[in-house]
């Protein structure tokens, strides 16, 4: 897989996140996380904001509110992600190691252009993204003909795969 190092910084990519909460103010923790993703990148492309059951989380967890977005950036991803947890830290993400707990806020990245990589920190595409209604909804608001790296489908084909289930509802704001 690609290293940092061989990523090069002069060439914008198409770089995408997915957002969640389903802890406190759900809705306002999800703007002020595309505040602080404004403030990084500038423009920002918007997804819908979408209700989803938890999913991989404990018995009894709240349901999640969920939407993506994309920017053009020229930074490498390791210092994406690193701008992510901060902003998840300003916004009360504690991370105490259970698997799918409960979180005020939480910043996925899911690819950066054609990259491919996996380091300590960091797998390229997300390693799940595909499997996602989740996430798969929501970035078809953005380009449902988007083909994530290592894919062969578009998102929108991706998304007509996957079960109905667990749901995913458009969120009335």
């Amino acid at each position: 897989m690609c290293s940092v190092s061989q990523i090069d910084s002069a060439t914008a990519r198409r770089t995408g996140f997915s957002l969640g909460s389903n802890s406190g103010d759900r809705l306002a923790l999800l703007e002020r996380a595309c505040d602080g993703l404004a403030q990084l990148f500038g423009h920002l492309r918007l997804s819908q904001v979408y209700e989803t059951e938890p999913v991989e989380c404990p018995p009894g967890s709240p349901f999640f509110l969920n939407a993506c977005v994309e920017v053009t950036t020229k930074i490498p991803p390791e210092e994406i992600l690193r701008s992510c947890q901060e902003i998840e830290r300003e916004l009360g993400r504690e991370r105490t190691g259970v698997c799918g707990e409960v979180r005020t806020c939480d910043i996925d990245l899911l690819y950066s252009g054609e990259l491919q990589m996996q380091t300590p920190q960091l797998t390229l595409p997300h390693p799940r993204a595909a499997l996602r209604r989740f996430v798969l909804q929501p970035l078809c608001d953005i380009d449902p003909s988007l083909v994530l790296p290592g894919e062969t489908a578009t998102v929108q084909q991706l998304l007509a795969r996957l079960p109905e289930s667990p749901a995913v509802t458009l969120f009335n704001l």
